[in-house]
This record gives structure tokens, sequence and C-alpha cells, in this order.
């Protein structure tokens, strides 16, 4: 089955930030989505050094949704987070700051990997997908 995510360019709010944000955003609320009808997974990326002199975000978080429908997954996280959901909720403190954020769907994918012949031999291959 497709998948749509929701993928977030986020940092703390300001360095004072940092700490709340830890707390909250990445000690709490990850989670907490993760727990959000139709979320398969929930996963964040720190930045570890940037590319090609550009400012990337500090971190990149992504939330895949077990459908093909954006709207779908939408309406079920806006729900999600209007109620007390998950017992665990801490409420936000502040300390985020969203840089961009959108829905998204694969449109192509590449990938290389080991595959087995009829004799059990494993070869390299590549391979390309329009979605």
């Amino acid at each position: 089955m497709a998948t749509v995510k929701l993928i977030g360019l986020v940092e703390p709010r300001d360095e004072s930030a940092r700490e709340a944000f830890q707390e909250w955003y990445l000690g709490n609320h990850i989670e907490d989505v993760s727990h959000a009808p139709g979320v398969i997974r929930a996963t964040v990326h720190r930045l570890v050094k940037p590319f090609m002199k550009t400012d990337p975000p500090m971190y990149i978080t992504l939330y895949e949704f077990e459908t093909e429908d954006v709207e779908e997954a939408a309406t079920a996280l806006r729900k999600y987070l209007s109620n007390p959901g998950w017992p665990g909720r801490k409420p936000d403190n502040g300390s985020l700051k969203i840089l961009s954020a959108g829905w998204y769907v694969v449109d192509r994918s590449f990938s290389q990997g080991a595959e087995k012949d009829q004799n059990g031999e494993s070869s390299i291959s590549a391979g390309f997908e329009t979605c």
C-alpha cells in the first residue's frame, strides 16, 4: 500500500529553548504522534553536517501514514491532536520552531541491494520505480 508522509523541518525556538525542545518535542511529542490512527512510524533525523554551504534545519521529522489519501491522514492527525489522545501527552511548552512542513508522497524511488539468483548466489542489482 502506498503511504503519505508529513515532513517537518524544525528546531528549537532559540538557544534558550533547546532543553525544553529536547524534553517536549523529542522526548514526548514525536512518540505521542506515533500513536495517532494510521501512523506507521514517526522518526526524527538530527543534522550532523550541512551540505554545500547551506543552512539546513537542525531536525527533520517524518510521520508516515498508512493511506494514500492526504486528507484522510490530515483529518485523523488533527482529530487525534485535538483530543486528550495518548495518556502520556505533555502540553506544548512553546519551544518548537517549525521552519516548514508539508504532506508528501513518493514520486520516484531508486534502490540498490543484493538479490539472490536461482542458485542462491547474491548479486547486486539496481532498481527504479515511479509512483
